[in-house]
């Protein structure tokens, strides 16, 4: 094993399509390791490599209980069929899971510690209801309850679009876009390359062609109750389900190697990991750490928002990309340019490879050259990364 300071590389990446995160959804009579393990098993098809020489295995997810619990990762490396002498770990940084896997994976081989490591992440919503790994717990402590009045996500959402003056109308109509970019991205063959199939489902389940601002206009806000609004009196309730992410169940994997092992085992990288970085910001507001997470991988860089020729910006909610822009003056033509979350899914801990396996992609569709990820994440958290296209 090397030693001394390398470049990682992006060799290939894959994603399974997006199922809806419920009873009757796709994948909702699979088990997360079964179906983690078909994008692991694909990485190898597809790439051609020995699975014995995977350094390891690191994946996000983020409901750790039950089946998702006791190391996930080991467990769908073995349904894999990998040897069983390569490792796995699970990490969670919320919804960034699997963006910090790819982080630690980079990091590692940078660090000379891995030649050929594989960053994955898998969610099944179905199986593993959201907030399943807190249900009825203070997972916060009574410290941080003393020094912040914490909120749901959600309220967080609507709290982001007041403060940068989002109209309802604004968020239905970018979620209405990212339908419709999905939508044209599918029909266009542009998701083809980048998935592999694990039944029968051949697109992304939560995709609505037909949806229109119009349509979404008709939706109640979602987190609107009497608690709430005695809480914050004079809110201007925006969010919905319609320009909110849905839940979902999917997994995501990357291989990263250096460029020396990638050679010697006759891999053609396709991207390097340019640079990455992690942010923490107000745990109330929560989501708007792509903020300071975008400035900061940016300014370790060398690069400017102007460099970026595609970014991927999770949809958690519209409010969260549509507050990131107005403060990074990105052009939104280049941000999710095949539809986002809202449309396509947000498996948490899978999401941060999935964005990766659509940005790579992305900039190979269009020929750019630099791609920028940002992901918002429970706790006031963000990972945002820099690829540059081989």
């Amino acid at each position: 094993m090397a030693t001394t300071s390398q470049t990682a590389v992006i060799v290939d990446a894959v994603r399974t399509p997006l199922a809806k995160g419920k009873p009757g959804g796709a994948y909702s009579e699979i088990h997360p390791v079964d179906l983690h393990s078909t994008v692991l098993a694909a990485l190898v098809d597809r790439t051609g490599i020995d699975p014995a020489v995977v350094d390891d295995v690191i994946s996000g997810a983020v409901g750790q209980v039950g089946e998702q619990s006791g190391n996930t990762a080991r467990w769908a490396a073995l349904a894999a069929g990998f040897p069983e002498s390569v490792p796995g770990v699970t990490v969670d940084r919320q919804c960034g899971s699997s963006q910090q896997a790819l982080h630690f994976a980079a990091q590692g081989v940078i660090a000379g510690a891995y030649d050929v490591v594989i960053a994955s992440g898998v969610e099944s919503m179905s199986r593993i209801p959201i907030g399943s790994q807190a249900l009825g717990q203070n997972f916060a402590g009574t410290k941080v309850l003393e020094r912040y009045d914490l909120v749901p996500q959600g309220i967080s959402a609507e709290l982001i679009a007041d403060r940068w003056k989002l109209s309802r109308a604004r968020l239905d109509e970018f979620s209405a876009e990212s339908h419709q970019r999905a939508a044209t991205a599918w029909k266009n063959g542009f998701f083809d390359a980048q998935v592999t199939f694990v039944n029968e489902l051949r697109t992304d389940e939560t995709i609505r062609p037909d949806t229109t601002a119009e349509v979404l206009a008709g939706l109640r806000p979602a987190f609107r109750n009497e608690h709430w609004e005695q809480r914050f009196p004079g809110l201007d309730w925006r969010v919905t389900a319609g320009n909110s992410s849905p839940v979902n169940d999917g997994a995501a994997a990357v291989l990263v190697t250096s460029e020396e092992a990638a050679a010697r085992l006759g891999l053609r990288p396709r991207a390097r990991v340019h640079s990455f970085a992690v942010a923490g910001d107000d745990p109330v507001l929560m989501l708007t750490g792509i903020i300071p997470a975008t400035q900061k991988v940016l300014a370790r860089a060398g690069l400017t928002i102007h460099d970026i020729d595609a970014f991927e910006v999770n949809e958690a909610f519209a409010s969260v990309v549509l507050a990131w822009q107005a403060e990074t003056g990105a052009d939104l033509a280049k941000v999710n340019i095949n539809g986002g979350a809202i449309a396509i899914g947000h498996p948490l801990g899978g999401s941060g490879a999935r964005l990766m396996t659509t940005l790579v992609n992305n900039l190979e569709q269009t020929g750019g050259r630099y791609g920028l990820q940002v992901m918002c994440e429970a706790g006031g958290l963000a990972n945002a990364t820099i690829i540059e296209r081989l």
